[in-house]
């Protein structure tokens, strides 16, 4: 089974950067709760599980789940159908199902992982055909089946994480310039237009409060779009307010954003505001560069892969863990307009934390299986 491995080259620093993640989110969560057990066990019982996926799935040959692409696709498309149907509904979103015996889960966290497996066998496949009007073409609506259920979910974040996934590993399967340029093209005076017709209100497919969240930060002096930055702008005082230092995790003192409930998802979606003001300006490098750390692993794993399938799993997680975290953090700081994403192994979230660990497993196991003389 094992006789195809070169154990030296299993990636220590990766597994290591993961774990200091990990450890990190557990701490950050635990504050952001105020200690609550429950939320506290989940998270550590979502590390422990995902932990032992990743290294279980280090050592079985990637290639073999590769050749499941059918199933893979059509369990992708039957979860996320599945939601639409019979989906728990909280927030005005439809997002998540319960399963027996597991709970509840959010099947387009574990759908991001299964786009990713089955491009790399799809573009490992037709590389030699990667420039055909037709493979683009069918690419194109295989993608867009599961992207636009996760859109009528209504998740319009997740969906540009995985229009942002399948476009990296596009590029890096090699596709020709000449279809670069011409989405290019098409895509920026489509954006501009796009945020005019917005103004009018004439996008019918976005949501009310998707429109009122795009248009706060694109005026944010505007008055009547305040109530929509009101988040983010408690986001940058709470980090901000960490300084060099932080005021130290668990912290309780009345200068607390976070004690004083002006932080709302702060387990989740704004999880960096409390890195900031706990952990400060030092914590919140250490984070960063962690995720650095991670993202050029899995590039330079990538490099290193024996064949397009391996080298497209690496550059799909890279995608995945370097985009959403730079999200995530860009709308703590109000850099993006403010959108609901989990940041990597740190936000509160059993399905979010576990496929990422499932992702990074198959990582794993193309470093083991790099190219001889590499």
């Amino acid at each position: 089974m094992f006789s195809d491995y070169n154990f030296r080259y299993y990636n220590y620093r990766l597994v290591l950067y993961m774990l200091s993640l990990s450890v990190i989110g557990i701490l950050v969560v635990a504050s952001a709760s105020n200690q609550d057990s429950g939320t506290v066990t989940k998270q550590i019982t979502g590390v422990m599980v995902g932990f032992a996926l990743a290294i279980g799935l280090s050592i079985i040959d990637y290639h073999k789940i590769i050749r499941l692409y059918a199933l893979d696709y059509g369990s992708c498309i039957l979860l996320l159908g599945a939601v639409l149907v019979v989906g728990h509904t909280a927030g005005g979103a439809t997002r998540w199902i319960n399963l027996p015996g597991i709970g509840r889960i959010q099947p387009s966290e574990f759908v991001k992982i299964g786009l990713i497996v089955f491009f790399s066998w799809f573009w490992n496949k037709y590389e030699e055909k990667i420039d055909s009007p037709i493979l683009v073409g069918l690419a194109a609506i295989l993608a867009a089946i599961p992207i636009g259920l996760i859109f009528a979910e209504p998740n319009l974040s997740t969906s540009l994480v995985v229009i942002t996934i399948i476009l990296c590993m596009v590029f890096a399967a090699g596709i020709s310039y000449k279809w670069i340029g011409g989405v290019l093209a098409v895509t920026i005076p489509a954006g501009v237009l796009f945020v005019f017709l917005l103004t009018k209100g004439l996008i019918p497919f976005i949501h009310g409060y998707q429109a009122r969240r795009i248009l706060a930060w694109i005026y944010p002096h505007a008055e009547q779009y305040a109530e929509n930055l009101y988040q983010q702008k408690n986001s940058i005082m709470a980090i901000s307010s960490g300084q060099l230092q932080g005021k130290g995790l668990f912290n309780t003192t009345i200068a607390s954003v976070k004690d004083g409930n002006f932080l709302s998802a702060g387990q989740t979606d704004f999880i960096f505001a409390i890195i900031g003001e706990e952990m400060g300006f030092r914590g919140s490098v250490i984070v960063l560069l962690l995720f650095g750390l991670v993202v050029f692993e899995c590039l330079y794993m990538a490099s290193k892969a024996k064949d397009m399938s391996g080298k497209l799993i690496c550059t799909g997680m890279a995608a995945l863990i370097g985009f959403q975290a730079f999200a995530n953090i860009a709308v703590a700081t109000q850099i993006f307009p403010n959108t609901g994403l989990p940041l990597p192994f740190i936000s509160s979230g059993v399905s979010s934390i576990v496929s990422i660990f499932i992702g990074m497993g198959f990582v794993l196991n193309v470093g083991l299986q790099r190219k001889i003389g590499n």
